[in-house]
């Protein structure tokens, strides 16, 4: 990772985020923090509607009850997920030589960097897929995500291969962050797949904050 750092280098914002990931790779497996119930919350979860949630198999139901903390971003951010605050939305779908994206959005990532590492644990997604619905936050999947400095090849988890490998979503990553990532549609069903990369049920609120572009370029791996 250092090496991509010099030759490919970033300032402001992204440098920080670029150092969060030096950091990350670094640290390889870190120890989570206590689970839910190690600390009372104030903070009233957003809840998802029973009825919009979708059928998974049952090791992604085990996931989802393993994750429905985090309903609550608060506890997110606890736990060590940091908001990357930008909501991706993705309104065109993929073009030649982009990733193929269908029309929809990611939401707003939060981003747990000590999870980042070439083993992949199905109980410590990298990102937490939040959506503004009216003026709260509502968890609505989960991404498992390596960067190529961190996993030449692309991992994989619940019986599938991570997507990519891809260059960074800017402005929320370094476009030169390239990396593998799988997004799993938890509690909000998604007609695109259940792990597709862009939800059509899921959009972003107008503002300065919603990013709307194109899917990210592909790359190849030496």
């Amino acid at each position: 990772m250092a090496d991509l750092l010099r030759s490919h280098p970033v300032s402001g914002p992204l440098l920080l985020t670029t150092l969060v990931f030096v950091a990350a790779s670094c640290a390889g497996d870190a120890p989570a923090s206590d689970a839910a119930g190690s600390h009372d919350t104030p903070h009233a979860a957003a809840p998802a509607t029973p009825a919009a949630l979708p059928d998974l198999p049952p090791e992604l139901e085990e996931v989802r009850t393993a994750l429905e903390r985090f309903q609550d971003p608060f506890a997110a951010l606890r736990e060590g997920y940091l908001s990357t605050v930008g909501c991706l939305e993705f309104p065109g779908g993929g073009m030649d030589g982009e990733m193929a994206y269908k029309p929809g959005a990611m939401g707003v990532h939060f981003l747990n960097p000590a999870y980042i590492g070439p083993v992949l644990d199905p109980l410590k997604p990298q990102v937490l897929l939040y959506e503004w619905v009216g003026d709260e936050l509502r968890l609505n999947g989960a991404e498992w995500f390596a960067p190529v400095a961190v996993s030449p090849t692309a991992p994989t988890i619940f019986g599938r291969t991570l997507d990519g490998p891809m260059e960074g979503h800017e402005p929320i990553l370094p476009v030169e962050l390239h990396h593998w990532d799988l997004h799993v549609w938890l509690w909000n069903d998604n007609p695109n797949g259940l792990f597709h990369p862009t939800n059509s049920n899921v959009s972003c609120p107008p503002g300065p904050y919603t990013i709307e572009d194109h899917p990210p370029t592909m790359v190849h791996t030496d």
